[in-house]
């Protein structure tokens, strides 16, 4: 029997869709076009818009918190125990001023434009100061809960951001009949952990939402105490922005959803706020952290972060302790001046999903928070890789 001509290109098209099909595979292996686009282009601190107008002592002060913990480990991909060694010795003969440090970074490290196909963007957290209670009230009805026992990490934590991106449990529930995902928001609030003998101090709802998305705070008690909590772990489900869920229902455009505004919106009918942050599934546990003075929030490499100068990052593309000169001009630094600055990634976050895409630490309390609340604005990123890290 013959074959027709249709028959015939037919089988050709589909042997061509084959062939692509098997040479994307073999060509990204499962990655997706965005990761691929992502390049990383060397270039001249000169070339760096603000570079010279930034002071880079702060800068050098911050990575010195960094470079305790990197300089005791090996050397890592784009992790340089030389680099940190050299600023750790720098340091030990004094004072470090701004030539000092710009001369500093300069010498060790190259300077690499972030090349992705989505635009960048930074947003601001800070650390919370609040007013709570040791005992369960009116006013503080639910609890701030450490971390409970049957919880077990089954990914990194830093990289929860591409985690919970991909709908990828982080963490679980260890049960006698094996893992099981953990308690939702949800559950949890519904008494899932009570009787554990967790509750570490007693919030308003709200408060308590947002203090888990900031991931610490300071918990003021009447007596004139207070209790310092630190991010311990979370339940391991997706972190879900309740901004943008408010912005899909139609309850406000983007830059309307300040911090302030939503809290508004929650507490304007509390059942129904109470079903809007159910949405978000994902669930921060807390650890006190005594003795801590004045010095900032532990961040996700375990040193403490600095008002301006830490950043949260997506660690999946940019390794914890890498120098970071974040190019925001839209956005205000508090001299008024556009915030161009070297900065030090030492955070994650749930929401910090990208290779540009940032998240400033401003600082503890009301002023922080009403600069973070706002903070939105488009960043380009510059990284700086030490000259002697492995594959430099």
């Amino acid at each position: 029997m013959g074959v027709s001509v249709r028959s015939i290109l037919l089988l050709l098209l589909g042997a061509v869709a084959v062939t692509i099909a098997l040479v994307w595979l073999f060509l990204f292996k499962g990655k997706t076009v965005d990761e691929e686009a992502v390049r990383l282009v060397p270039i001249d601190f000169a070339e760096i818009d603000g570079w010279q107008a930034d002071d880079q002592a702060p800068a050098f002060a911050t990575l010195l918190k960094s470079c305790a913990k990197i300089a005791s480990k090996a050397a890592s991909a784009n992790i340089s125990v030389g680099a940190c060694k050299a600023a750790l010795e720098l340091a030990s003969r004094g004072p470090v001023g701004r030539d000092a440090a710009r001369a500093f970074f300069e010498a060790h490290y190259t300077p690499n434009r972030v090349i992705a196909p989505k635009p960048g963007r930074v947003t601001g957290y800070y650390e919370p100061e609040i007013d709570g209670s040791l005992e369960k009230s009116a006013t503080f009805p639910v609890a701030a809960y450490g971390r409970p026992e049957d919880l077990v990490p089954v990914k990194p934590d830093e990289m929860r951001a591409r985690d919970s991106a991909a709908g990828v449990l982080t963490s679980m529930r260890k049960t006698e009949n094996g893992l099981v995902p953990y308690y939702t928001r949800e559950e949890i609030d519904k008494g899932a952990l009570e009787g554990q003998g967790l509750e570490l101090v007693y919030l308003d709802p709200v408060e308590l939402f947002f203090m888990q998305v900031q991931g610490s705070g300071r918990v003021r008690l009447a007596d004139g105490s207070s209790v310092r909590l630190g991010y311990a772990t979370k339940n391991g489900h997706p972190y879900t922005s309740i901004g943008k869920r408010l912005v899909a229902l139609g309850e406000g455009k983007p830059k309307s959803m300040s911090m302030q505004g939503i809290k508004d919106w929650l507490r304007a009918d509390p059942e129904r706020g109470q079903q809007l942050m159910w949405e978000n599934q994902s669930y921060v546990f807390f650890a006190a952290r005594p003795g801590e003075g004045d010095a900032g929030p532990i961040g996700a490499q375990g040193v403490p972060l600095t008002p301006e100068r830490s950043l949260a990052v997506d660690a999946s593309y940019h390794a914890l302790g890498l120098p970071v000169f974040v190019d925001a001009s839209e956005l205000k630094a508090p001299d008024g001046a556009p915030f161009r600055r070297l900065m030090i990634a030492q955070d994650v976050g749930s929401a910090i999903k990208g290779p540009e895409r940032g998240d400033i630490f401003w600082g503890s309390g009301d002023g922080a928070g009403a600069i973070a609340g706002t903070t939105l604005a488009p960043a380009r990123f510059t990284i700086l890789l030490p000259n002697d890290a492995p594959g430099s």
